[in-house]
């Protein structure tokens, strides 16, 4: 069961990768530039802590696009069937 979370993870994270990889292609090339459309979120300014001795930086920005969505999709089907 901990085999198959971990290998679901990498596959994710696979697709997240290439995904982000190809939207940045895509961009550029009118034909598939609806690829690389997408919504960013997260935090406009980080969040800091300052302890004195020590100062916290916290920040989040996540980067969604097409691409991405359908790269995870693809490496969860192509892997899953690796695996079998």
């Amino acid at each position: 069961m901990a085999k198959s979370k971990l290998y679901n993870t990498f596959l994710v994270l696979v697709g997240i990768v290439v995904g982000t990889f190809a939207g940045n292609l895509c961009r550029s090339i009118p034909a598939v530039s609806w690829m690389a459309f997408g919504i960013d979120f997260g935090m406009n300014s980080p969040l800091t802590l300052d302890l004195g001795i020590i100062q916290l930086t916290f920040a989040i920005s996540i980067n969604l696009t097409l691409a991405v969505v359908l790269f995870i999709i693809l490496s969860l089907i192509i892997g899953r069937a690796l695996a079998k």
